[in-house]
């Protein structure tokens, strides 16, 4: 009959609200920097029939719409994986396509009320120059429009390549030591971070991947790995991310949190009990300070476990 998959449609949406109303009320910290590695358009456009450039423009709009998730859930920063090195061995024909999707959007970006309103901070990370002019145009563009802004930062990665970056770092450095401008034994990581400054303003707390594969390929490797941020891989392609994808994505980067405060702990107490013999004072000292902290924590958690069900 006609009206049952409309029902069934009702139906589960009904369900995804209150199941998105039970996450929100089960998350009480949020990530500072969030980073998305928007994995699916082109097979979600191919089991639908159509082309690489519908998945491509269906994922854009996802995009968007995350964008206005994170600013509504207090995220301070979102980074996504537009466009990689190695993007440059698919076909011309497709590269063009995208190229014309990501720079129509970054103008768009750059001209939404929506962004102005949110004091979005649009910024391009990665080797531009590689980029054809008209997508370098529509980044300085979009930067130039929203450059006073710092609520929320979106960091859009084009032609952007982990190691790549890193290398490009190193190769700076040494070309600078060579011209008798650094110490070798001077270089340190706030050289290295100085260096990295058209990358993200803060350590990424949180991997998402979409469409099922788990691996970071190459992400933020800095930025990232050097903070051991939370990863979350989800089966849906990326046109198909929701809210509730995001949520869920946020409980265990939390989750691994609260489990890292609990392992400090117990790593505390053990070196309390390890030094006990060889130096009271000192174990006694520290024994305070991890009990202290201990009942913190512990207040945390039955404050968090005390919160009454969903209505």
């Amino acid at each position: 009959m006609r009206w049952v998959s409309p029902l069934i449609k009702y139906l589960r949406s009904g369900i995804q609200g209150l199941y998105g109303r039970l996450l929100e009320r089960e998350i009480s910290k949020t990530p500072d920097h969030v980073a998305v590695i928007q994995d699916g358009n082109r097979r979600y456009a191919r089991e639908r029939g159509k082309n690489k450039s519908e998945g491509h423009r269906a994922g854009a709009e996802t995009a968007e719409r995350v964008l206005e998730w994170c600013d509504e859930l207090g995220i301070e920063e979102l980074t996504l994986y537009a466009f990689s090195t190695e993007n440059f061995d698919r076909p011309q024909q497709e590269q063009e396509a995208l190229f014309d999707l990501i720079a129509d959007r970054l103008y768009e970006l750059a001209d939404d009320d929506a962004v102005h309103k949110r004091e979005v901070r649009v910024r391009a990370i990665g080797q531009l120059h590689r980029l054809p002019r008209r997508v370098q145009d529509a980044i300085a563009y979009a930067h130039e429009q929203t450059d006073d802004y710092d609520r929320l930062q979106l960091n859009v990665a084009l032609a952007y390549g982990g190691r790549a970056q890193l290398r490009d770092v190193a190769q700076s450095i040494v070309q600078d030591v060579v011209a008798g401008e650094y110490d070798p034994t001077a270089i340190d990581v706030e050289l290295i971070e100085s260096r990295l400054m058209t990358g993200p303003t803060q350590p990424v707390d949180l991997i998402i991947r979409t469409g099922g594969e788990e691996r970071t390929s190459n992400f933020l490797p800095w930025h990232a790995s050097g903070n051991e941020a939370a990863v979350y891989f989800c089966a849906p392609y990326w046109p198909e991310f929701s809210r509730t994808h995001l949520l869920r994505a946020i409980r265990t980067y939390e989750a691994r949190e609260q489990s890292w405060r609990r392992t400090r702990i117990a790593r505390a107490k053990t070196l309390a009990g390890a030094i006990a013999e060889s130096k009271p004072a000192v174990a006694a000292r520290l024994r305070e300070r991890v009990s202290a902290t201990d009942s913190e924590s512990s207040a945390k958690a039955d404050a968090e476990t005390d919160d009454e069900p969903p209505a």
